[in-house]
């Protein structure tokens, strides 16, 4: 069984909207004190505005932990073997090598292969990655191994 739509007009729409607006805002209108600008003086102008410079600049400062590096290493990865099999495959192949021979020479509990790593096996397309890429490893005190090109 369908439901009876109940018609509304107009009229009793916008009834029901400006009855609304009006419980809107006198909810919303809160009391402000008045001053007048002769109260302040110069002192405390210049006082506030020399206390939000000083904040916005503490914050500027505020230096991002640098994660303790353990070992860095710098290895020309061999490509080649992922020639072998269909053309279609090569450069999904030759990251898996990638993640292969990193996890092999470094043990890592986790490993990322940055994004510039990435585009550089993948520029010339899925059929034709480089046969050698030179890269820098780093490796920190959690076991994380981030690759990056040397």
């Amino acid at each position: 069984m369908a439901k009876k739509e109940k018609e509304i007009s107009l009229d009793e729409l916008e009834d029901e909207l400006i009855d609304s607006k009006e419980e809107i805002a006198e909810d919303e209108i809160e009391e402000i004190k008045e001053f007048s600008l002769d109260e302040i003086t110069e002192e405390e102008e210049i006082s506030e505005i020399f206390e939000e410079e000083a904040l916005e600049e503490f914050e500027e400062e505020e230096i991002p932990k640098e994660e303790e590096i353990i070992d860095e290493r710098i290895y020309v990865v061999p490509l080649a073997k992922a020639r072998i099999g269909p053309r279609n495959k090569w450069a999904k192949k030759s990251i898996r090598f990638l993640r292969d021979f990193m996890t092999r020479h470094f043990k890592p509990e986790s490993l990322i292969i940055s994004q510039e790593v990435n585009e550089r096996i993948w520029a010339r397309g899925i059929q034709k990655p480089p046969r050698k890429l030179k890269v820098r490893v780093t490796k920190n005190i959690d076991g994380l191994c981030v690759v990056y090109l040397a």
